[in-house]
This record gives C-alpha cells, sequence and structure tokens, in this order.
C-alpha cells in the first residue's frame, strides 16, 4: 500500500502557508526527522507550562504557552510529512519518527495537563487511550485494511481541545475557578478517545469480515 494512502487527511496540507514553509525547509539541510523530532521539544515544552500553570505564579503565562506549543508540536506534525513525501526528503527511518515522536508528546501534554490540576492517574487513564487509538489505526494498517483516522478523539481533536482548554482556562478567575476546565478537558479526552478506539475495532473487524 502506497505510504501516501495511510496519511491523515488534512485540509491545511493544501493551504498556500503549508506548501511555502515546506518549500523554504526543503532548501535547507533541515531533515523530516530533525522535525519530528522538533515537534517532541514542543510537547516537552508544552506539557511543562502546562503543568506550571497550576503550580505556579503567573498562571495566564503558562496557558498561553502551553497552547501555543501544543498547536507548535501540531505543525511539526504536519510539516514534518510534507517534507518527506511532498519534497521528497523521506529517509529509511523514516517511518519510526513518523510515530514515535507522536506518541512521546501525547504523553508529555496529556501529563502535563494531569499534573497541572493534580490528577497524575486522570492522565494515565488519558494516555492510555489516546495509545490505543493509534495502536489501532497501525493494526489496521498491518492487517492490511489501512489507517482508520476517525473520531471523534483522534489526535488532532485532542490536540484542539487540550488547546482550546488552556485559552478558556484564562477566564477562570472570573468565577474563582481554577483548573476545571482542563479536568473536564482530561476527562473529554478520556471519554472520547475510549469510544475513539472501540469505533475503530468495530470498523477493522468489520473490514476484515469483508475481505473473506
Amino acid at each position: 500500500m502506497p505510504e501516501t494512502a495511510n496519511r491523515r487527511p488534512l485540509a491545511s496540507r493544501q493551504s498556500a502557508w503549508a506548501a511555502r514553509i515546506t518549500r523554504w525547509l526543503a532548501s535547507t539541510r533541515i531533515t523530516p526527522n530533525q522535525i519530528s523530532m522538533a515537534g517532541m521539544v514542543a510537547a516537552l515544552i508544552a506539557g511543562l507550562c502546562l503543568w506550571a500553570a497550576g503550580t505556579m505564579p503567573g498562571r495566564w503565562l503558562f496557558l498561553l504557552g502551553g497552547a501555543v506549543f501544543v498547536q507548535l508540536r501540531l505543525l511539526c506534525n504536519l510539516l514534518d510529512g510534507m517534507v518527506a513525501i511532498e519534497a521528497g526528503r523521506g529517509a529509511p527511518d523514516g517511518g519510526f519518527w513518523n510515530e514515535f515522536p507522536d506518541r512521546v508528546s501525547d504523553m508529555l501534554i496529556l501529563m502535563g495537563v494531569a499534573l497541572g490540576i493534580g490528577q497524575p492517574a486522570l492522565g494515565w487513564a488519558a494516555v492510555s487511550f489516546a495509545f490505543l487509538t493509534a495502536y489501532l489505526r497501525e493494526l489496521g494498517v498491518n492487517c492490511g485494511a489501512g489507517a482508520d483516522f476517525s473520531g471523534p478523539m483522534a489526535k488532532p481533536h485532542r490536540m484542539a481541545l487540550v488547546t482550546g482548554a488552556a485559552i478558556l482556562s484564562l477566564a477562570e478567575p472570573l468565577w474563582q475557578g481554577r483548573g476545571g476546565i482542563l479536568t473536564l478537558a482530561l476527562w473529554v479526552v478520556c471519554l472520547g478517545a475510549a469510544l475513539t478506539a472501540l469505533r475503530r475495532a468495530f470498523h477493522l473487524v468489520g473490514k476484515l469480515r469483508g475481505q473473506r
């Protein structure tokens, strides 16, 4: 199955700004794998910001920083694939760097939220279900059924939710709240990712049975 057949469909990949950045990156010595590594660094900073937002002064600054670096992580996720495929700069170990940093980044960001609200167990549950959705996607590829990117809580949805929750949390002082929005967001990630994993499992079994 061609590599492009198992890429997540993203409208931003067709945008003019993404194409311009891709052309610029392709003209440098920056490799797709290095962009993937940069995504992990962005996720680490995002996770630390979200953790610090619940434990240190300057909460609003850390919430904004967390939101910005979550989106920077997603930008790296977009550009590494575009430089690798559209610009023809792929490497033999590109498959590893396409997947491994995503799992590390999910863990760093979700656990950053969880530690910031003082609920590490909820964080590990969210991480586990997020990993399960990715596992089922890759299992579908390995079984010859193709990648299933369905939601309701796939990676872009999880990161959009965390970003939105961080920004909305800036308004919590208006009602003397602290951490309630991020707690709710983490519960939504947990339940939504569990539902997503179940949905992908049903899709995969149905496809495999249909191949007989």
